[in-house]
């Protein structure tokens, strides 16, 4: 169902996947959207080891929520930064790509929980995760992504 990478040679082991599904700060939600379309946007992720699900957190009105709400299948693909080649001007960069079901969260406890672990992976400040819970708590939406297939790769830029 799910297709292999060709380059056999630049493939991931499944620890290496998930150490940049936890270190990446961000990735790329691609979703079904209207007519059909492909519809990616840049989000922020945490990696959850507890339960092995992607969390993503965001507005609860959008192109995203839409089409999620019409297809809960999604792909989410994210990068570890890179580093320059040692022998040439290219980047070398492991990338992971996750195809999955998403469910969106209704625990307020979870909620919290996740929004409060995908914030500290950016700030360390209390108040200010206070602050931005009062104010926009209430319109905040957290949604998660069940793995079905991951895969991963050593790219090389060259």
């Amino acid at each position: 169902m799910f297709r292999e990478v060709a380059r056999k040679k630049q493939v991931l082991t499944k620890e290496e996947c998930l150490e940049v599904l936890k270190t990446a700060p961000r990735g790329v939600l691609s979703v079904i959207g209207d007519d059909g379309y492909p519809y990616g946007t840049p989000i922020n992720h945490l990696y959850c080891e507890e339960d092995g699900k992607i969390y993503f957190h965001g507005g609860k009105k959008g192109h995203k929520i839409d089409a999620m709400h019409a297809c809960n299948k999604v792909s989410f693909v994210c990068t570890d930064g890179g580093k320059p080649a040692e022998e040439g001007w290219w980047l070398r960069f492991r990338s992971v790509v996750v195809f999955g079901r998403v469910e969106f969260v209704e625990d307020p406890a979870v909620i919290d929980r996740v929004v409060r672990r995908i914030t500290k992976k950016f700030i360390e400040d209390e108040e200010y995760f206070r602050q931005e819970l009062l104010e926009a708590g209430d319109r905040t939406l957290v949604f998660s992504l069940t793995p079905e297939h991951m895969t991963g790769k050593t790219v090389n830029e060259r």
